[in-house]
């Protein structure tokens, strides 16, 4: 019986120690298993029913009952890319708006931030009720601040052509921002407003890794402000500006908030985003076949954009290093 106790005592350790261990390995994963599940039932379950309805004739006709649509194969996607007919070269000029609106934007917003980070990193009184109001832009709900911008843009009475047109006298008479070409300025103007703040947040916090000796040093050998943003602040910085301009390019590329708040279900051609031109293709004309076969091209680019943008800074980091 001593014997049989005693020969059980190792096995039973060692059973011991593998589910001690089989715990503490597993315990993080059955952690965040909540989290994958909800993020497959909040994300991935609707992307694969929106790659499935991009391969279905679902029009207003069949919304009811869209699991038993007609099947359609690639005609939505033939349609959708067919630049030539009405369909694809209204997708185009929307496509083409959003990469210029796009670029203009990232551009504009990390400019500003870190132009903005870079003039605050010197201690001068103020400095905290400066950054304070730099990052309001960021802390307001979108949906109050772009209300707000359609106000301000009103060709009557908002406060845009009252500066211009009625203090300064700039304009020959009062423009319409929120139609014809220039919604796609005021367009521009909101959504650089309401996202260089997080561009100056990001670079600021990137700053405060860079140290002073360098600057000093820099100093002591004569150079100026601007040769030492050239080649001490900028090279620095190339690893988070790397991944913020992604983000803001991925932001604005998809920004949708922006130009329904500002213009409404029916977006000016000069302002037709992508993001609002495939909500009209599905909600507006009904054709929800159609307007998923955008959204996966959509997702599509953007998947493309991003591991060649990826791949790029990764090579360049390594000959950088090399």
């Amino acid at each position: 019986m001593g014997e049989g106790a005693a020969g059980q005592g190792p096995a039973a350790d060692g059973a011991m120690r593998g589910f001690t261990r089989l715990r503490r390995v597993g315990l993080p994963y059955l952690l965040l298993l909540p989290a994958l599940l909800l993020e497959l039932l909040v994300h991935l379950v609707p992307m694969v029913i929106g790659i499935v309805m991009s391969f279905k004739e679902l029009t207003q006709l069949h919304i009811a009952h869209w699991g038993a649509a007609p099947w359609k194969a690639l005609g939505n996607y033939r349609v959708t890319v067919d630049f030539d007919a009405p369909v694809g070269a209204t997708l185009l000029h929307s496509f083409v708006v959003t990469c210029a609106f796009s670029v203009l934007t990232v551009g504009l917003c990390w400019l500003l931030g870190t132009a903005a980070a870079i003039f605050l990193q010197e201690n001068f009184r103020g400095r905290g009720l400066l950054r304070a109001v730099f990052l309001t832009p960021y802390a307001l709900p979108v949906y109050a601040a772009v209300i707000t911008w359609a106000f301000l843009f009103q060709r009557d009475n908002g406060l845009v052509n009252h500066v211009l047109h009625d203090q300064l006298q700039l304009t020959g008479e009062r423009p319409f921002w929120l139609l014809g070409d220039n919604s796609f300025l005021a367009l521009l103007v909101v959504s650089v407003w309401k996202t260089w703040p997080f561009a100056f947040l990001v670079v600021m916090a990137a700053l405060q890794s860079i140290p002073k000796d360098l600057y000093e040093a820099a100093a002591l050998d004569g150079a100026g402000i601007v040769r030492q943003i050239r080649r001490i602040t900028l090279p620095s910085l190339r690893p988070i500006n790397q991944v913020l301009l992604l983000v803001l390019f991925l932001w604005s590329f998809n920004d949708f908030n922006t130009p329904y708040v500002l213009f409404g279900k029916a977006a000016p051609e000069a302002a037709d985003l992508l993001s609002i031109h495939i909500y009209q293709s599905s909600f507006v004309t009904w054709n929800f076949g159609t307007g998923s076969a955008m959204s996966v091209l959509l997702l599509l680019f953007l998947l493309v954009v991003t591991a060649g943008y990826l791949l790029a800074t990764s090579r360049g980091r390594k000959s950088a290093d090399g």
